[in-house]
């Protein structure tokens, strides 16, 4: 049992069991679950460091494994929600579902397997633990930047563990989500230390620090934010359409939606759930005594619904839901044209105008285009209504009664470098449609949202968030659920919020800190091969 306790790669499955806690798993997670990310990656960096595993043969490949073990079986339990969505919406087997999800993990497991790496280069290199737990910090941020930019699926990154602490967030605005995990790995190096250490008085010193440092930061999860000012209200609606379903919308079925959109859009106040909507959440009336017509916005979010841009149809409903509310319109639907079919959110004018559309720029593999048709043919019911989308080409924002408002879409809130041009090209406020109605009831709806939330956070920006099914809801600058509806409902959401104009350091700059911790992992890494360089050059 105890060579068990040391075998790195053991201990690195261990710390995939421990990652998963800080993270939603089946709805909204508790906060004082996120404790579990100062600890998560002990076990990992103490089997990557401790004696056995540096004195055994192989030891640079053994880690490398041991940091790829982890990292497969946490992306298989934390995207768990890809058999779901392959299974019941793509019309996958079970077994193909599966295989899926396993090449997911596989894919994005190498970046586990590269930190494995990192670390134990530097402790064969510097021939001390000090350097790779200095550096772990460093090497997890630019691990975490280079699967955004290379892969493109920066999923919770561990940061996102802490979007309740609103002490540790105050650092994304400065550096975005990749600050707050790296004092997180920073964390984890600390309790690393305490227990990798020889000398008993120093493991006490060094764990008597590592536990306060941990506190102190995580005391920020019990503190709520002072509630921020608002100057307007939303009517967010959510029709709660069945994404299994083909919705054609033929004849009656046409004008029933319609009068539901018009009805519902000319709303000024509704039961809501203060905060996030979990099942014991109560809807509550809301004090509305401020909202006076007409709305800041109307928004119809990302949906199956037979919208299309070109259509006359859809024109005049559009017209119709801006005049009556004399308020602009965001609407998701295709957006058609002469150069292709994408997915796009239509603005409107509160004089009936159509000024434009967003087009989604970063689409989903297997939701919206099929990369590899041919050998991937078995996704082909999972895209019967998305099929090969065009990418758009432009973050356009929209002005609209003295305010201008940015428009993402769906899977785009979960890139933080390109959500903060929105606010670069002027925007006020975001409004983010989107559509989980593929994920179901598993984690992914809450994941998502966190990191929605987080988008908030690093631009100081509120967020009106209007989704097909759920969860469909206000965030506040700091990233607060100020009011939000109930999940699977046919209902309508009206939400205060308010605009500004202030350019935080991190959407003037952007990736800035995860680029220097890029730069200094090369630099280490460089520095950790010079004695084999020399060695070879000598030869």
């Amino acid at each position: 049992m105890r060579t068990y306790l040391r075998n790195p790669i053991f201990l690195g499955l261990l710390s995939s069991v421990l990652l998963d806690l800080p993270f939603p798993i089946a709805g909204p997670m508790p906060p004082w679950r996120a404790v579990f990310s100062w600890i998560a990656l002990v076990p990992l960096l103490y089997g990557l460091l401790g004696q056995r595993n540096v004195a055994g043969p192989r030891y640079l490949r053994r880690s490398a494994l041991a940091g790829y073990g982890c990292g497969v079986f946490w992306y298989i339990l934390n995207c768990y929600w890809i058999y779901d969505t392959m299974h019941l919406y793509g019309g996958v087997p079970p077994a193909g579902a599966f295989g899926i999800l396993v090449l997911y993990s596989l894919v994005l497991g190498l970046y586990f397997a590269v930190f494995g790496f990192l670390i134990a280069l530097c402790r064969k290199a510097f021939r001390t633990n000090l350097f790779p737990l200095v550096l772990a910090p460093f090497f997890w941020a630019a691990l975490e930047f280079a699967a955004s930019r290379i892969t493109s699926v920066p999923w919770d990154q561990l940061g996102y563990a802490q979007v309740d602490n609103f002490l540790l967030t105050r650092l994304a605005p400065f550096t975005g989500v990749y600050g707050i995990s790296f004092v997180l790995v920073a964390g984890n190096a600390l309790f690393a230390a305490a227990l990798l250490t020889s000398s008993l008085h120093m493991r006490l010193r060094i764990g008597v620090g590592a536990i306060l440092f941990a506190i102190l930061l995580q005391l920020g999860s019990f503190s709520a934010p002072k509630p921020v000012a608002t100057s307007d209200y939303a009517v967010l609606l959510q029709p709660n359409l069945d994404v299994a379903v083909n919705q054609a919308w033929i004849g009656p079925e046409w004008d029933e939606h319609v009068s539901w959109i018009m009805e519902q859009s000319q709303r000024n106040c509704t039961p809501a759930i203060t905060g996030m909507p979990t099942r014991q959440s109560a809807v509550a009336r809301q004090n509305c005594g401020q909202n006076t017509p007409p709305p800041g916005i109307v928004a119809w979010p990302e949906a199956p619904s037979p919208f299309v841009s070109d259509d006359p149809r859809t024109i005049a409903l559009l017209r119709s839901v801006a005049t009556a509310n004399n308020a602009p319109v965001v609407a998701g639907m295709f957006g058609h044209d002469a150069t292709g079919t994408y997915n796009s959110g239509v603005f409107t004018a509160p004089d009936g105008n159509v000024l434009g559309r967003y087009d989604k720029i970063h689409l989903v593999p297997f939701g919206e285009f099929v990369p590899y048709r041919d050998v991937f043919f078995f996704a082909k019911k999972l895209t019967q209504q998305l099929v090969d989308l065009q990418r758009g080409q432009y973050r356009k924002v929209f002005r609209a009664n003295g305010h201008t408002f940015g428009i993402f879409i769906c899977y785009e809130s979960v890139f933080a470098d390109e959500v903060r041009q929105f606010a670069v090209n002027g925007a006020q406020v975001f409004v983010n449609i989107s559509d989980d109605g593929w994920y179901g009831d598993t984690s992914a709806p809450w994941q998502h949202l966190n990191m929605a939330r987080m988008r908030a956070i690093e631009n100081r920006r509120w967020i009106l968030r209007d989704t097909n099914n759920g969860v469909t809801t206000a965030i506040d600058p700091a990233g607060h659920v100020t009011l939000s509806a109930a999940r699977h409902a046919e209902t309508t959401l009206v939400v205060r919020y308010g605009y500004n104009d202030d350019l935080t350091f991190y959407t003037r700059y952007g990736d800035l800190f995860a680029i220097l911790c890029g730069i200094i992992t090369i630099v280490a890494v460089a520095m950790a091969l010079r004695p084999t360089l020399r060695v070879n050059l000598r030869i």
